[in-house]
């Protein structure tokens, strides 16, 4: 079975071959580019599983390729860099990257991320979830609720799908984000979102649909129409 083809972009060359030699040995089949036109090349030709996007590189940053990346690949992004200061990650996640493994770093701990968000996306990357009158689409990347269509993002199809597989029960902040993004730490990621999803899909009270937030603290999504 294969283990998953990955993209590194990186323009230390130092870096970028150690990386590649580790995760060859691990069974991954490795492509590398030095810069984004390089690495837009070679997934145009080869798309790839997962990426590793360092940020500053030669031709742009890594931000604004994850961001474009976003309009068609729900490929896992993992960002590897120096810069290490809270807005730094906070814009990373925003532009659609998963994880943020800040230089230097143990390539047993890049391995095992590596593994989580490939595990991750084959989970929730494929298939649908459904609730009537909801059903959310991972594969299209969209929500139909009582006939209206509204595309969402990888993200926010992941944890639309992720509440509704867990209709009525309640989760923090934190559980949410380890659930869809991985390990790290929820900046007000979480909060984001789903005010983006109910923002998008015009859900309130008299909605199918809704999700809310409880006195705690902690979100669910509930059908007020079916308790």
């Amino acid at each position: 079975m294969r283990k998953g083809r990955i993209l590194i972009v990186e323009d230390e060359t130092g870096v970028r071959e150690t990386n590649a030699a580790h995760l060859a040995r691990l069974g991954y089949e490795v492509f590398k580019a030095g810069t984004i036109a390089e690495a837009k090349k070679l997934a145009q030709e080869t798309p790839p599983d997962l990426y590793l996007l360092d940020v500053m590189l030669p031709d742009g940053s890594g931000l604004d390729y994850c961001h474009d990346l976003r309009r068609y690949s729900t490929a896992p992004v993992i960002f590897l860099t120096c810069l290490d200061e809270s807005r730094d990650i906070i814009r990373g996640i925003e532009e659609g990257g998963d994880a943020y493994l800040t230089k230097p770093y143990d390539l047993n701990v890049l391995a095992a991320q590596i593994m989580a968000q490939l595990r991750r996306a084959g989970l929730m990357g494929v298939g649908r979830v459904e609730l009537p009158p909801l059903t959310v689409d991972l594969g299209r990347g969209e929500a139909v609720l009582e006939g209206k269509v509204t595309p969402l993002s990888q993200k926010e199809a992941q944890l639309l799908a992720y509440l509704a597989t867990n209709a009525e029960r309640s989760f923090t902040r934190e559980e949410l984000f380890r659930a869809v993004w991985g390990e790290g730490i929820d900046t007000g990621v979480v909060r984001k979102y789903i005010s983006v999803i109910r923002k998008k899909m015009e859900l309130d009270e008299s909605s199918p649909i809704e999700i809310v937030a409880t006195p705690g603290g902690r979100y669910l999504l509930t059908r007020p129409r079916f308790r």
